[in-house]
């Protein structure tokens, strides 16, 4: 059995000492699990804990998957368990916003509840993350598919008034992720996980430009951290499209490592850039017209081939120097080490993912608005298209 905990977290966590930044968050998980049959430790685990009552909060299919299974363990096992089901919206979405979470929040006892099971994908990650840190519970993630790299990061990104806002809450105390469980997850949620971690190669660039033309606090440790999880998925995309159980092993163990970094430094930069500001504008905007929502990594894969697009060409323009602000050598070299959009739609195709904003159901008004607007999203993360839109709005004004 694969356990990340200690040597994989005590390796990050060797790095982080060695790293000049000096201002790294503690890592919190005490159990990592990635492998067949993975599902079984998470019983033992919490009686080992002492939990005598415990929430677990799936949706239908996750429960199907999972839930049913690992509720019989902790029947077992002696710990009774209160099922709190995350309940779709018209669309058939399980949607992160207050309406979710009040009633997810209603279906919780406060009392005599230890602890939260998170047994799902990425949006009820997020959901039982917020709700067990205002409850001043521990939660416990059993992913059931490879499908975003939240598992174990402390934000919580939710809808807020229609708005996507990223909120403070806290990371699992332990993850089991059963590759049993998770090869039998549906293709699109595979593909989905790989694209959300190609989206690595535009966030940290957009990390770096953050640092070095506006001064925003930059960790080396995580960003190694996350190009190491990048370049493991990239060299595996066949087995990972293939679903071998080594390929999705190496995707978990990826998706699981970049929400690590995420932790380590405190804030999602490592893992977030223009890629998914144009992915949180997207969904804001199926939100507002009430679409069915598209996946999360699906969304971040194309973003990412279309801001690498935008980013070859703003590299290849005289303009660039300005906007680099005195960086132009350094930052080049940055967008070098992007993927051009040809390569990136290649390993999305081989992925068994979509390519296109097209593709989506993304319309070109829809594509063109989102790169003028969406760094509106995160207006105090400085990426290199924030700077664009600085720097037209001031043209705008001259």
């Amino acid at each position: 059995m694969q356990e990340l905990e200690p040597s994989q977290v005590r390796s990050i966590s060797s790095l982080a000492a060695g790293c000049p930044c000096c201002k790294h968050h503690p890592l919190t998980l005490d159990r990592i699990v990635v492998e067949r049959g993975a599902l079984l430790e998470a019983a033992p685990y919490l009686k080992e804990r002492g939990y005598r009552q415990v929430a677990l909060v799936s949706d239908e299919n996750a429960y199907r998957a999972a839930g049913g299974r690992l509720a019989s363990e902790l029947a077992a096992a002696g710990i009774r368990t209160v099922l709190a089901g995350a309940k779709p919206d018209a669309q058939g979405d399980v949607v992160a916003d207050e309406a979710g979470l009040i009633r997810l929040m209603l279906d919780i006892p406060q009392e005599g509840t230890d602890a939260l099971l998170a047994v799902g994908s990425g949006t009820l990650h997020d959901m039982v993350r917020f709700i067990a840190f205002k409850m001043g519970k521990p939660f416990i993630s059993v992913p059931t598919a490879p499908s975003v790299d939240g598992f174990t990061s402390v934000g919580a990104p939710l809808i807020i008034g229609g708005e996507k806002i990223t909120i403070p809450a806290i990371a699992p105390d332990a993850i089991f992720a059963d590759l049993d469980v998770l090869i039998e997850a549906p293709q699109p949620l595979v593909a989905a996980g790989f694209g959300d971690m190609l989206g690595k190669y535009t966030s940290l660039f957009d990390w770096r430009f953050g640092h070095l033309v506006r001064d925003e606090p930059y960790c080396p440790a995580a960003a190694q951290i996350t190009k190491q999880a990048l370049l493991a998925c990239v060299r595996s995309a066949e087995a990972i499209a293939e679903r071998s159980t080594e390929g999705l092993r190496i995707l978990m163990n990826a998706l699981i490592e970049s929400g690590l970094a995420m932790q380590l430094f405190g804030q999602s930069h490592p893992a977030s850039g223009a890629e998914h500001h144009l992915s949180h504008y997207w969904e804001m905007e199926y939100l507002r017209l009430g679409r069915k929502q598209l996946l999360h990594g699906a969304k971040v894969g194309v973003a990412c081939a279309v801001i690498a697009q935008t980013y070859h060409r703003l590299a290849a323009d005289e303009s660039f120097d300005k906007l680099a602000a005195g960086h132009g050598e350094e930052l080049r070299r940055g967008v070098r080490e992007i993927p051009t959009a040809d390569e990136l739609k290649r390993l999305l195709l081989q992925a068994g993912g979509p390519e296109t904003a097209d593709q989506l159901g993304i319309d070109d008004e829809l594509l063109s608005r989102s790169l003028r607007e969406a760094p509106r999203v995160r207006p105090n993360r400085f990426t290199l298209l924030q700077a664009v839109h600085a720097s037209e709005q001031s043209s705008c004004r001259l």
